[in-house]
């Protein structure tokens, strides 16, 4: 087996995890609208498609580096960056030469490996044990038969014994009655991937996105001023020569004669080129002295700017996303945070942030997001504020990837979190020092958060029903209630301690203003006399409510 038999079959596996997404979704088990594991993993993915679909090199290497490249910087979520890593492995583990069973185990094994070490606090029942099964059922047949369909046949059946026994590990999932949804994306791939190593055949594509998923995700070319300054979107991926020692800094220096929007990241595999010019032939030439051209595309954006502008007169106005350009760092420290809703994103910048990233509960940016976010901060040094457990993994992959300036992840979980986390940070003391203070801060801090049940479940001996009034304490159900006010008003009840001394109440884009003003009020007349009580229009999506505690 060639890199192009391995191109294909990656297609194939991302072609079959983008028609079961919304199946994986579904299989979240608890009720709040958060399922979004399909179209994380669907979408990190497709990004490696985009990246290898015209690519007709045979080397394994080569593609097996391209796709690892293209899976970390549209990594989404954690079951994004465990994915990403898991097929690193196979970028670190196959050579220029055809592929054997053998290769495809040891290449998986050393991703097994890199996913494990890359979780804090690795959980069995998930994606990892699936990939880990998978890897064993692998290395038992692989002396028996060096056949690449016949080790990929034990590595499926394999992670879908695990996927299967998945509730075993994990009890929340045998009382829902389902198996993991990260465990089900990652078997889906290898299913897709063993139906053209079997029988040549490549899973079908189908469309398969909510319309929300396709308006995030509409063609950069529409986001263009009428003036262009260069016709030329450029962008190559250079397969590193080590024996090429040109720092990849010359490279953009170069590119910033020719062109504008440039960005050169590089690690010890690639370097990865975003330029916009007049000539791309000169851009390509001067990526040629770093090593092989892997992928190159150019467009001519003066021409799709003008068939886009030609679509969206047909189409209601939508809201542009912002974007986002590579600055010098001239400052010392600055804040990216990660944050959904006008009023919040408001105040994070208001509290020094220099620019929040869109995402959330159900919106996880990619690593490259938020890796364009860092480098549109001016800063010596950005902290990088996730807001989310989901996007944590994601922020750090960023680290590596960015050469000209410190990056420090404060891992927040949550919007007050990072509130709290900036408001305790201090100018005279170091990153790491602060990174310490800042998370120490946010620890101190609870969050309730109202929305509503997405599906209906059974939690302990209560049964919930889909659409009805949810509130969690610190990501655990606590309430139900008929209204969105009544659950909010009942949540600051039980979180409010002898020692609470604020209280900051953040309505979203959902709750009207009688209604955030009805719950403001009842707390204020509650606890208004010990408790300094305010009210916020966060303006997120989701959460009707949002409640910081400290």
């Amino acid at each position: 087996m060639n890199g192009q038999d391995l191109k294909q079959a990656v297609i194939s596996g991302s072609n079959n995890i983008c028609a079961k997404k919304l199946m994986i979704n579904d299989l979240n088990i608890f009720p709040v609208p958060d399922g979004d594991t399909g179209t994380n993993m669907s979408m990190t993915t497709t990004a490696a498609v985009n990246a290898i679909k015209d690519d007709e090199n045979t080397s394994p290497a080569v593609i097996a580096k391209a796709v690892a490249s293209a899976m970390l910087r549209g990594a989404r979520g954690n079951s994004g960056v465990i994915l990403s890593l898991l097929f690193r492995g196979f970028s670190q583990g196959l050579g220029e030469e055809e592929i054997t069973g053998k290769d495809l185990v040891k290449a998986l094994g050393l991703g097994v490996d890199a996913a494990y070490k890359a979780v804090m606090k690795p959980t069995e029942g998930t994606i990892l044990t699936v990939a880990r099964v998978g890897y064993e059922g692998g290395l038992r047949v692989m002396n028996e038969n060096d056949d690449v369909v016949f080790v990929w046949e034990a590595i499926v059946k394999a992670a879908a014994e695990a996927l299967e026994r998945t509730p075993e590990y994990l009890p929340v999932l045998k009382k829902a009655g389902v198996v993991d949804a990260g465990g089900m994306g990652l078997l889906s791939i290898f299913e897709g991937m063993l139906s053209y190593f079997r029988d040549g055949i490549v899973v079908e594509y189908a469309e398969n996105n909510s319309q929300e998923e396709l308006d995030n995700f509409t063609s950069t070319v529409a986001e263009f001023d009428d003036v262009i300054n260069f016709t030329y979107c450029t962008e190559f991926i250079v397969g590193r020569d080590t024996e090429i020692a040109t720092d990849p800094n010359e490279l953009r220096l170069f590119l910033e004669t020719i062109g504008d929007c440039v960005v050169v990241v590089s690690d010890d595999e690639i370097v990865k080129v975003h330029v916009h010019t007049e000539q791309p032939g000169d851009a390509l030439k001067k990526g040629l002295e770093f090593g092989q051209l892997l992928t190159v595309k150019v467009e001519n954006m003066k021409e799709q700017h003008r068939q886009a502008k030609e679509n969206n007169e047909k189409k209601p106005k939508e809201k542009k996303k912002e974007k986002l350009e590579p600055v010098e760092p001239t400052e010392e420290v600055g804040f990216v945070a990660v944050a959904a809703g006008d009023g919040i994103t408001s105040l994070f910048k208001d509290l020094g942030c220099q620019n929040v990233v869109s995402g959330g509960q159900s919106m996880n940016p990619s690593t490259d997001d938020i890796y364009e976010a860092i480098m549109a901060t001016p800063a010596k040094t950005v902290i990088v504020l996730p807001n989310n457990k989901n996007i944590i993994m994601a922020a750090q992959q960023t680290v590596p990837m960015v050469e000209d300036r410190e990056v420090v992840i404060v891992p927040t979980r949550t919007i007050p979190q990072g509130m709290t986390a900036i408001l305790n940070y201090d100018p005279e003391l170091s990153a790491e020092s602060n990174k310490d203070m800042m998370m120490d801060a946010a620890k101190n801090v609870s969050t309730g958060s109202v929305t509503f049940a997405a599906r209906n479940s059974e939690f302990g001996h209560q049964k919930i029903k889909e659409g009805e009034i949810i509130a969690l304490e610190n990501g655990k159900l606590t309430i139900t209630e008929k209204t969105a006010v009544k659950a909010c008003v009942k949540l600051a009840k039980n979180m409010i301690k002898h020692d609470t001394s604020f209280v900051t109440v953040i309505y979203g884009a959902d709750t009207s203003e009688e209604e955030a003003q009805e719950a403001y009020e009842a707390i204020q007349d509650k606890f208004g006399s010990k408790v300094d009580v305010s009210l916020v229009n966060g303006g997120q999506p989701i959460y009707y409510f949002i409640l910081s505690v400290e």
